[in-house]
This record gives C-alpha cells, structure tokens and sequence, in this order.
C-alpha cells in the first residue's frame, strides 16, 4: 500500500468528518446562524431549489435571521418551505423580506438536540470506520496475493489504525463543541 493510497484513506476519513461537521451546523442551538437554512428547498421556477439560490440570507443579531427575496413571487415559497421544514420557527413575512426569531431552547430541547449530536457524531464515526474497514481488506488480499509481506501488513495495520483514531478524535472535538453550543443558555 503506497503512500499515495494512504492519503487517499485520509481524504475520505477527512471527508466523512466534513459531513459530520455540516451536519452539526444544521441543528439549532439558541443563536440564529444561515447554516440553519441550508437544507431548506424551495419551490421555485418550477423546480425545487436551494434557498440560497433564490435569497440573501442574513443575521443581524444573535436571535435573528433576515432572508430577502431577490424575486417577490417566491416570497410565499420560502414562506411554505419554513413552515413546512423542522426548525419549529415561524416565519414573519413584509414585502420581499422574511423574519424568522430564533426563540431561546428548553432545557429538554436541548438534552434531546445533544442526543441528535452524539447521534450523528456517531454516524460520522461509522463512516470514518467503514473506510478504515474497506482498507483493511485490501491489505488482507494484497497479503494473500503475496504483494506485501507479513511486517508490512502489521505497519500498514497500525498506520491505518493511527489514522482512523486521528479521525475519531476529531469528531470527538466536534462533539464536545456543539454541545457545549447547545447547553449555553
């Protein structure tokens, strides 16, 4: 297994606590933030497009998002696409620009926002396993076909372990981040 192959493990592991990370920015926490928004879809010219494409999306304070249409016919769409979304916030719609307060979260709300977090964070980790797991195989077959040796194997093993516990880590820290965000009252 060539050096070339380990930064390929690497950029994927690294991919996967990538995703990990975005899906952590979608949760809420008791601060408005666009990230908020970045699943949302909108109905839109006749086919389902992301919010940003269709709207400037701003925070002018820590409880406050302000989404500005750059079309007015698809006011009342992003309008539908909020309420209908998960966030649980409603929107307060003048002209072409759309209001949404970000109320303060419960203390149940957050215990269960930390389990979504550990949650994802472990299906992060999962990810990050099934690549170490996919590289791992191929060193078997590359050992049984003779193209490595037994020492090699054993080096290789304990370098892809080293990578994948890296990894682990990482998304660890993220944990301990976002929920430190959520429990801030």
């Amino acid at each position: 297994m060539s050096e070339n192959v380990f930064k390929e493990i690497e950029a994927k592991m690294s991919k996967c606590v990538e995703a990990t990370c975005a899906d952590f920015a979608s949760i809420r926490t008791g601060r408005a933030s666009a990230a908020l928004l970045d699943r949302l879809h909108v109905e839109a010219y006749g086919q389902s497009t992301p919010l940003k494409q269709v709207a400037q999306i701003a925070v002018p304070d820590a409880r406050t998002l302000v989404i500005t249409a750059w079309d007015k016919g698809v006011v009342s769409e992003i309008r539908k696409a909020i309420e209908k979304s998960d966030l649980g916030i409603s929107p307060n719609v003048d002209g072409t620009t759309i209001r949404l307060f970000v109320p303060p979260l419960n203390e149940e709300r957050r215990h269960d926002l930390v389990k979504i977090i550990k949650k994802k964070s472990e299906d992060g980790k999962i990810a990050v396993r099934n690549v170490r797991h996919k590289a791992h195989d191929d060193l078997k077959t590359q050992l049984k076909n003779g193209e490595i040796t037994e020492d090699d194997n054993k080096r290789l093993q304990e370098q892809l372990q080293k990578l994948t516990d890296r990894f682990v880590k990482e998304i660890d820290a993220l944990v301990v981040t976002k929920e430190k965000e959520v429990m801030e009252v």
